[in-house]
């Protein structure tokens, strides 16, 4: 760790150079020309940085970022996968607002926390691993543009690549300074009533209101929140009427639901098929579905997280680790029964915030800690 720490140490300039370039490329999930276009350009730094990957996969991804897939050879049959998003959730003209700086250890600037940093680290480990002379495992890159926006067209890739992974490192920013090895799974619902439009006045009981149908739902729904095992149910946006002398011939609820479990998961699942209107002639439709499955702390992520542990206690890092409310991609990994580390990039604060910044120092001893724990799975 010491000596990969002092040539990592040693090339803060070169790193900053390379976090610069890319957190000034622009790269909003909404805009597919900006995606391209930082895509091509981390394609070509990949290359000079690394050398050409032995398979480049590309897929497309839609109205979203495309997909990127580079292998790179190592030691061992089974690659460590890599994750990393490259869409932020910044608009384009955000970087005239918050320009990328360097403050003494402080860097700022539209994604340099979630998570542009995670990169450059991941990079950097592998060039530390090189200069070193160290063996590295067989790496398997992968990039995604769509992570802000639920990975919709990633997750069947990052599934197919994932499928026999020694482990997986998951670049995104650290929960301040901790490793991530557990992270809620995410369900976004919504519940569409259907009632009868009638006068609320002069025909009240020939009217069915489907407003009265949702109240009763959001009641219902919420009541299923249970914090004691992690699980949160939130309608967050609700919608109904033509008007107040109206009932109300259709509204609906959108929710979004935590839970910390697979038994927990199916609890909600229940819940949400034994739905039924109070006015018989009301109807209740659920569409909607799981968005990223539960990454539950299992024993070889337990395993994987003590070596890193270990690892940074040889330069006095306290590495610690959490469990988050927030859902990755690393989700998925996690769900196909390979240990994942997550929250393995920036150190700092600020995701999806104007405060958004890291530490650079965090910076170096991040990448210092990605290259050993490699050069471990190795």
């Amino acid at each position: 760790m010491k000596a990969l720490l002092d040539w990592v140490t040693g090339h803060r300039g070169d790193m900053l150079a390379d976090l610069r370039a890319y957190v000034e490329l622009e790269s909003p999930s909404s805009d597919k020309d900006s995606l391209n276009s930082t895509l091509a350009w981390l394609g070509s730094w990949l290359d000079e940085r690394l050398g050409e990957p032995q398979r480049l996969h590309r897929v497309d991804g839609g109205a979203r970022g495309d997909i990127e897939v580079r292998d790179y050879p190592g030691r061992g049959e089974k690659p460590v996968l890599v994750l990393c998003h490259y869409d932020t959730v910044w608009p384009l003209g955000t970087l005239a607002e918050i320009p990328f700086r360097i403050d003494g250890d402080r860097g700022t600037g539209p994604g340099i926390f979630d998570m542009k940093s995670g990169l450059v680290h991941a990079v950097w480990a592998l060039k530390a691993l090189s200069a070193a002379g160290l063996e590295r495992p067989p790496i398997r890159l992968l990039l995604t543009g769509d992570e802000e926006t639920g990975s919709m067209s990633s997750r069947p890739v990052i599934e197919a690549e994932a499928a026999g992974a020694a482990a997986a490192l998951v670049l995104e920013a650290s929960a301040d300074g901790a490793i991530k090895t557990a992270r809620k799974g995410v369900g976004i619902f919504r519940v569409d009533a259907t009632g009868i439009e009638a006068h609320a006045g002069l025909d009240p009981e020939k009217g069915c209101s489907a407003i009265d149908e949702i109240a009763r739902v959001v009641l219902y729904l919420h009541a299923l929140s249970d914090l004691g095992k992690g699980t949160t149910v939130n309608v967050g946006l609700l919608e109904g009427g033509t008007g107040t002398n109206v009932a109300a011939g259709k509204a609906s609820a959108q929710l979004d639901v935590r839970v910390a479990s697979q038994e927990e998961a199916e609890r909600i699942d229940r819940a949400l098929a034994d739905l039924r209107p109070h006015d018989p002639r009301a109807t209740l439709t659920v569409s909607g579905g799981w968005n990223r499955p539960v990454m539950e702390r299992t024993e070889t992520t337990a395993g994987l997280y003590e070596r890193a542990r270990v690892l940074a206690a040889e330069v006095g890092l306290d590495l610690r680790e959490c469990s988050v409310g927030g859902a990755s991609d690393g989700n998925f990994v996690a769900a196909l029964g390979i240990p994942v580390l997550d929250g393995f990039g920036a150190v700092g604060d600020g995701a999806h915030a104007r405060h958004e910044h890291i530490s650079v120092t965090g910076m170096l001893e991040r990448t210092a800690l990605a290259a050993a724990v490699l050069h471990a799975l190795s």
